[in-house]
This record gives C-alpha cells, structure tokens and sequence, in this order.
C-alpha cells in the first residue's frame, strides 16, 4: 500500500512538473484574429477594454491586422500593468522575431514616461531570472535598450547595451549588479560590433520596424532588417563569455507600461503620466527554436 502510494505521489510530482514545461514549436503570430493559439493576455492593471485588441486594423497602415495596445491614463505605474501578453508555453534557445510600430508622442506629450517591451521573462525558483530584453521609452524613439537579466534576488545580473540608432552612436555597452550596481564597461568580444551605422531618421514611432534575437547558450545577438536595404543590421553580437546568457526556459512577452522612475537617456523629464491612450501597434511576433540537445 505504501509503495503504491509513493509511485501515485511520484507519478503526480511528475506530471505537474512536465506540464508545467510544455514547450512551444515554432510559430508565427499574425493577430489576424480576435484571439491568439499562442498568446494570453496577462496585464494586472485596469480592465479597460480598449487596453488590448487582436485582429484590429491598423490605424497607419492600411489593409495591415494588428495586436493592439493602448494605455489607460487611470493605470497605476509598473511592469504588466500596461497591457501585456505571455506565451501560453515555455521558449527557449531559438531566433525571435517582431515587426511593430510604436506611438509617436511628439506633439501630444513628448515627456510621456512609458515603455514598450519586447522580451522574454521568466523567475524559476531554482534557477532565478532569465528575461532577454528589446525596449523603446517613447519619448525618444531613436534609442534601443537591449539586454538581459540573470540571477537572484538581491544579486541580480545586467547586461546591457544602449543605442541611439539614429546617430549611430552606442551610449554604452554594460555589466551590473542589480539595477543601482555600478556600470563596468565591456569590452572585446562582449562588445561587439563597436560602430554601428546610423540609420538615417529612424524613429521607431516612424514607421513599422521588425526587430528580432537569437538566444543560444554562449551567446546572444540583438538585430533589426534595414528598413531600405532589407540587410540585417546587428546591434550587438554578444559572446566570448555566458556572464548575463540565460540558461533556463522562459517565457515569450510584449508590454506596454507606464514608468515613473526611468527616463529616456537625455531627456530627465520623460516620466509623466500618460495623458492619452497611445497605442502600440504589433503586425507579428515570430519564434523559431533551436533543436539540440540542450532544447527540449
């Protein structure tokens, strides 16, 4: 009786365990429909309806169905209180894509303190954080944040590098603790390519853009597709170390939120509270896992 009772207790602790890390094939998201196969919607803000839609119309560019997000004034400040939307299952190592528009906030609130993120997140209570991170704060769309985080609690492990694409200019290449760890400069490998052309008058606000990343074990490349030339322009190859590579699952995301502590690089003003309901628009999101031994 006993021993039938252990395998019943090892056959649940199992069966929990594996569904709870079903993974995902390789898909492509359109949002020509109301709902998504692959996504939920997860925001823990308002319950604004107008906050998220699937199957939409795109307000600027015609004949286009889109996911769209909008922010709600009355949202309170915060990650996932914006709209939001999570994988359904696990991803893991693979090439991400999207193409997406965000809003344009020049003439309305140009001091808007909101993000928009694209990315991967997920807190094992074993393994700690794995989160790659794609992120505009729409106060000045020309500059790309992009990184990961890694750790625990209380040693949380950054890296990350900042681009005004517009100019050209790489504003820094980064390793931290936690988020107020002091910045160390990286270098060789870890901070490659070192110049990255400017694309002349990129403004992510501008027009639809497809960005993706490839996650593998050793290492991390952040890219977009020139919006002229069809190239791919690489915004940061990161290898030569796995400081800061997640090696855990996750989770597949995009978000809208409001800050009010992280004000766009040169601008300290840019943390108001949204005034309108600006939206996000999301034409797909793309995931292609890499098949090997290491990736279920």
């Amino acid at each position: 009786m006993k021993f039938l009772l252990f395998l019943l207790l090892t056959a649940t602790v199992f069966f929990v365990k594996s569904d709870s890390h079903k993974y995902h094939k390789s898909f492509h998201e359109d949002f020509s429909k109301s709902k998504s196969k692959y996504f939920y919607y997860g925001s823990t803000g308002t319950k604004s309806d107008f906050k998220f839609k699937m199957g939409v119309e795109s307000s600027t560019e015609p004949n286009s169905k889109i996911l769209s997000f909008k922010l709600d004034p009355l949202d309170k400040a915060g990650p996932g209180k914006g709209p939001e939307i999570i994988s359904k299952k696990f991803t893991h190592f693979g090439t991400y894509s999207t193409r997406l528009k965000v809003p344009d906030v020049k003439e309305e609130q140009p001091n808007v303190g909101a993000v928009v993120g694209y990315f991967t997140y997920h807190e094992d209570d074993q393994e700690g954080l794995s989160e790659i991170d794609f992120e505009w704060l729409i106060a000045d769309p020309r500059i790309i944040y992009v990184g990961t985080w890694t750790g625990e609690h209380g040693k949380l492990q950054r890296i990350g590098r900042i681009i005004n694409l517009a100019k050209g200019e790489i504003i820094e290449t980064i390793s931290k603790i936690n988020y107020d760890g002091e910045p160390t400069s990286l270098e060789g490998l870890q901070n490659m390519p070192e110049m990255i052309p400017a694309i002349e008058n990129y403004d992510a606000s501008a027009q639809f853009y497809t960005y993706g990343f490839d996650w593998e074990s050793d290492r991390m490349r952040w890219w977009m597709i020139h919006p002229e030339t069809a190239d791919t322009v690489i915004l940061w190859d990161y290898q030569g170390s796995k400081l800061g590579i997640p090696q855990h699952a996750s989770k597949y995301r995009m978000n809208f939120w409001h800050t009010q502590d992280w004000a766009v690089e040169g601008n300290p003003n840019s943390l108001e509270k949204p005034n309108y309901p600006f939206e996000l628009e999301v034409d797909w999101m793309e995931y292609q896992p890499k098949r090997d031994s290491k990736n279920p």
